[in-house]
């Protein structure tokens, strides 16, 4: 065991010691914290024992990092003064940024063959690639472990460190010098035959390959030199060679199933790495650019990273539809294709996005895809056929790889460890993919059920709406029809002896039964106890335990499952390569998850359904609630005209009665009018034909009493009067709507006209004076 080059707790002043990092060939990486400002930095220290070429790589690499400045390319630090100390064997330290976010191998790691699931935003590090060839460095040793993650700014950044083995192109453009990890090398380098910048290419190439299906692409379980004579025959676009049992090599053009990519990337992908990993040094990476000086590959490679891709979840199908979007593209032309792809006609699609909101048509469809790392062919849109409300499959399945199958058929069949790992590998990668498939189906019904509580939201909106307009209904025909009930009954009382209108009389008593009939429109308990059912259906959803993630079981199986891949390859280090084991407790791991799925997805349907009929509900309540709306809007508009005519026959009954009063006071202030008999004779002749006097007697010319006996009639009349308007009065301080203040000041002028006549012209106007009062 190498002796530690300095106590693992050494503080340095203001620095404090927090763990090892790791450990490379020939350094070991610190990671310490500055007690004051919580700044963390990787110092990587040599270990005692190097020998004059590690000396001289050790010194290489930190003047290669001094002098790069890129953001793909780990960053290096002054050393603070007081770390000085701790250098071992004269050897200056190297200080770099610290990446927290671990390296490409153990991101999102599931027991993979030695790889981690693989997002293409990862090959941003392409850029740092570039960087360093441009700056005539090749960095020899690419693999997983050499790309570090880092979050910056809230976006992860993927970082190129360990330059240990670069070389620098200024000590020549043809290097001879064997160095790297083996397993990612160019042919080239390892037969130990000069090289160029084409090395990173083939080690970057075998990184996205690994990255996307699990294991390197030739001959993974065989050591370069072993393969390097039965892959060298490969043809110029093969970019896969698989052993078969009878020991036969097969090549291929395409990448293998299961993988991690979409169909719609998996066509410019095999592209790429048909460039990437050509046998011939001079050949691979293609042409270089005459513009822009970029070969052939990265340039393959921007265009994938720039590509737009959506991909749509079918609900109905439970399948995974993608779609690379081209720019500028509208929404509608998107869903022409889901419609050519789905069968679901447009009409019938509802896209929603993982907050349940709706997709806006008036935007581009690029509203599909996020910006950043989350959204780049990951991001998943949510289709539903609004024509349906149970959807009954059939349901798309994950396909089991061959390798796996033929386990699953003969799961007490021997095999060697080293075939197993591989199968195993795959198995693994079926089982999480069968929980990554119910977890994209889950957010789906999550979706659902967001978008439902958005439409209940609309709908209470809409019912308030309505209630506050029924209410207002309600209390103007309440008023309306008390005000003409007590118009009717009034008018009753004096139709004999004062104003009458038998076409007004007839228009009220309309008017009273429109007023009954509107009662009707503005009754919306129906709605309300429809509503209130609804609501509380919808809680129950939310109540339900299927509304949360049923998930649990596939989460263990998951983590047993990977647990025996790294009991399988603790076993596969044994010097024995004989070793055999059967795959029993892999298949009982694979045919479990696939019970607990189908009976997860079973009720998780069943779940939706109740979100989509209740959905469905709310829907068809919308145009009942508009039509009760409008129906309620009219009837108002309509009780406001009823109101409105009325106060008119008022006004117009007012103007006759003053119109007849004035009439009635030039009489009386005529001096022909001063014989009281006179004035008796005139008031019968102005009484109507048809209507007789209230007065029991009159005074004629003989009765000798008949001054007294009217002054007496005339004072019982006033005291009426005085009394009616008492009552007017009050009605109108208890009026709520309309305000009668108008009609006080005629019926005050009538008043009066009385006491500039005599008792005989009141009589005559005392009709309508009351009248006038009472209305």
């Amino acid at each position: 065991m190498d002796k530690p080059p300095f106590r693992q707790n050494q503080n340095c002043g203001d620095w404090e010691f927090k763990e090892r990092l790791g450990m490379g060939s020939f350094a070991h990486v610190y990671l310490y914290q500055n007690h004051d400002t919580s700044e963390k930095i990787a110092v990587k220290m040599c270990r005692l024992e190097l020998i004059p070429r590690n000396k001289d790589r050790w010194s290489r690499e930190i003047q290669i990092m001094k002098k790069l400045n890129n953001l793909n390319v780990v960053t290096a630090r002054d050393v603070p003064e007081e770390m000085k100390h701790i250098a071992l064997n004269d050897l200056p330290l190297l200080a770099m940024e610290y990446c927290s976010k671990g390296d490409l191998r153990k991101v999102d790691c599931r027991g993979l063959i030695l790889t981690c699931q693989f997002s293409l935003k990862s090959m941003q590090m392409c850029s740092g690639v570039q960087y360093l060839h441009e700056n005539k460095i090749i960095h020899r040793d690419l693999k997983p472990e050499n790309v570090v993650l880092q979050d910056v700014n809230g976006k992860l950044v993927h970082k190129i460190i360990d330059l240990g083995y670069a070389k620098d192109l200024d000590q020549g453009s043809l290097c001879t010098s064997f160095v790297g990890t083996l397993q990612y090398l160019a042919p080239e380098l390892f037969e130990n035959k000069p090289y160029t910048v084409t090395v990173d290419y083939w080690s970057f190439g075998t990184m996205i390959f690994e990255c996307s299906c699990g294991f390197r692409p030739f001959l993974h379980n065989l050591q370069p030199v072993q393969w390097a004579s039965k892959v060298r025959s490969k043809g110029p676009k093969d970019i896969m060679a698989v052993e078969e049992l009878n020991g036969d090599v097969r090549f291929s053009t395409h990448l293998p199933y299961p993988n991690n990519l979409s169909r719609t990337l998996l066509e410019r992908m095999e592209m790429l790495l048909q460039l990437m990993l050509k046998w011939d040094p001079v050949q691979r990476g293609g042409k270089t650019n005459a513009d822009s000086k970029k070969p052939q590959c990265f340039e393959v490679l921007e265009q994938i990273l720039c590509m737009k891709v959506v991909h749509i979840l079918n609900m109905t199908t439970a399948q995974v539809h993608s779609f690379q979007l081209v720019p500028e593209e509208s929404l509608h032309s998107l869903q022409r294709r889901i419609e050519t792809e789905t069968n679901i006609e447009l009409v019938n699609q509802e896209l929603l996005q993982e907050t349940g909101v709706s997709l806006d048509p008036r935007k581009a469809a690029a509203q599909c895809v996020l910006d950043g790392v989350r959204g780049w062919d990951s991001y998943i849109i949510y289709l539903f056929d609004k024509s349906l409300t149970k959807y009954s499959g059939p349901f798309s399945a994950r396909q089991l790889p061959d390798e796996v199958n033929a386990i699953v058929r003969e799961a007490k069949s021997q095999l060697p460890l080293v075939v197993l790992k591989k199968v195993w590998g795959e198995a693994v990668s079926y089982i999480c993919g069968l929980k990554d498939d119910y977890s994209r189906l889950f957010q789906g019904q999550r979706a659902a059920m967001l978008s439902l509580l958005r439409y209940n939201t609309n709908l209470t909106r809409c019912k308030n709406g309505m209630f506050a307009f029924s209410q207002q209904l309600k209390a103007k025909l309440d008023f309306f029809k008390s005000s003409i009930q007590y118009d009717l009954e009034k008018y009753s009382d004096q139709m004999h002896y004062g104003i009458s209108s038998e076409k007004m009389l007839k228009a009220w008593q309309e008017n009273e039964g429109k007023a009954a009939a509107y009662a009707q429109v503005a009754e919306v308990s129906h709605l309300d106890e429809e509503i209130m059912s609804l609501h509380s259906e919808i809680v129950e959803l939310q109540r339900s335990p299927y509304a949360r993630r049923q998930g649990d079981v596939m989460e263990q199986l998951e983590e047993k499952a990977i647990e025996l891949y790294k009991q399988l390859k603790m076993k596969c280090r044994t010097p024995d390569p004989d070793v055999s084991s059967d795959s029993s407790e892999m298949v009982k791991a694979i045919i479990q998850t696939v019970q607990n799925q189908d009976k997860v997805l079973r009720d998780l349907y069943a779940h939706l359904s109740k979100i989509l009929l209740s959905k469905q509900k709310i829907i068809d309540l919308f145009p009942r609630i508009e039509k009760t709306l409008e129906n309620i809007k009219d009837a108002d508009n309509t009780v406001m005209q009823m109101q409105v005519k009325r106060q008119r026959e008022f006004w117009h009954l007012l103007k006759i009665a003053c119109a007849q009063n004035s009439a009635r006071n030039s009489i009386a202030a005529s001096p022909e009018l001063s014989n009281p008999l006179q004035v008796s004779q005139w008031a019968q002749s102005a009484q109507p034909i048809s209507n007789p006097h209230p007065l029991t007697s009159l005074p004629g010319p003989n009765d000798s009493d008949a001054a007294p006996r009217l002054l007496q009639e005339n004072q019982k009349y006033l005291s009426q009067l005085t009394s009616l308007m008492q009552e007017a009065a009050d009605e109108q301080s208890k009026s709520i709507v309309v305000s009668w203040d108008v009609f006080s000041q005629p019926a005050r002028l009538v008043m009066e006209a009385w006491y500039s006549v005599n008792a005989v012209s009141y009589i005559s106007v005392l009709h309508v004076t009351t009248f006038s009062a009472v209305c």
